[in-house]
């Protein structure tokens, strides 16, 4: 069937009037998917940007947008890269390192990022990616640069690690390129050379073996100590029994004499015939005497011998 040029441009603007709605469509209607956000912009100039889901903007040319992964991990690998083939490539010229004690050091990292501001991280800067590598790069050897070489190879890895986070942390809330660092981790550390690196595992095998006697030691020590600690507590609470003896029975004899020092004061005569008397029976204990004081001298007469054991031999002499 032959069309009439009436019909014929008829049907050219039919199917120029579809090609016009197909893509007017597809260019005012975008899907933003979860991790994602987009930035439209009307003649080259920001306007906006929108979260997850169905969108619309103004056909192109007059709006345009860009589609950023806001909410996806990323990663940048410092002193290596990883090839299609999941094998790894070392770049020494980022890995090589010189430490604070002026040793040099092979050392990879790994650093996990992501968008923090859509806006900024397309407008504020050229090459955002590139800027933070070389971001990294300086954290890297300024932290690395201020440590001795067994930090950087053995105890020391987490510390180095917690401080180019915050460095780089730090540098881009002063650059302000809408990126936020997640995580800095070191992949691998290593001397220069077989030979020092061999050294280096047998410091560490030193180190370990050291380690080990400390805690026999210490353990061997916790052991004993209990036992000598409740030696010395009994040794010492003798002490202090015996040493609080001593002051009872001091304080008792003082007591006593304070008490026999002021009955004297009030009665010194009958004081010291008191005590004479005592004395006698203290130096002649179980000896029948008899004490004739008539005179103003005191006599003892014996009613039994001094020697006698137990005898009654009682011979009564005169009284004086």
């Amino acid at each position: 069937m032959k069309l009439t040029p009436k019909q014929m441009a008829t049907l050219i603007v039919v199917v120029v009037a579809i090609l016009a709605v197909i893509t007017f469509g597809s260019s005012t209607v975008f899907t933003v998917a979860e991790s994602e956000q987009a930035v439209i912009t009307t003649f080259g100039k920001y306007t906006r940007t929108e979260g997850a889901g169905l969108n619309i903007k103004l056909p192109w040319p007059i709006q345009s947008v860009t589609i950023l992964p806001v909410n996806l991990t990323q990663k940048i690998e410092l002193g290596y890269f990883q090839n299609e083939d999941s094998t790894y490539t070392s770049v020494p010229e980022e890995s090589n390192m010189i430490t604070g004690d002026m040793n040099i050091v092979n050392i990879d990292f790994f650093v996990e990022w992501k968008i923090s501001d859509p806006y900024k991280y397309l407008y504020t800067t050229n090459n955002p990616d590139l800027i933070l590598k070389n971001m990294i790069q300086g954290a890297v050897r300024a932290v690395v640069g201020t440590r001795n070489i067994d930090d950087v190879l053995t105890i020391g890895k987490i510390q180095i690690q917690a401080d180019v986070k915050e460095m780089l942390t730090e540098s881009l809330q002063t650059n302000d390129i809408g990126l936020m660092i997640l995580d800095v981790k070191i992949n691998d550390s290593e001397p220069p050379t077989e030979d020092v690196a061999k050294a280096f595992r047998d410091v560490e095998t030193a180190k370990q073996q050291k380690a080990t006697a400390i805690n026999q030691a210490l353990e061997y020590q916790n052991g004993k100590i209990p036992a000598a600690q409740a030696q010395a507590d009994k040794i010492v609470k003798d002490a202090e029994g015996a040493k609080q003896a001593k002051i009872n029975l001091a304080t008792g004899e003082k007591d006593k004499f304070q008490a026999m020092f002021n009955e004297y004061q009030n009665f010194p005569a009958i004081t010291r015939q008191r005590m004479y008397l005592e004395m006698i029976e203290d130096i002649l204990p179980g000896v029948k005497v008899y004490i004739d004081d008539s005179t103003g001298t005191s006599k003892l007469l014996p009613l039994e011998s001094f020697t006698a054991s137990g005898s009654s031999t009682n011979t009564e002499s005169g009284v004086n």
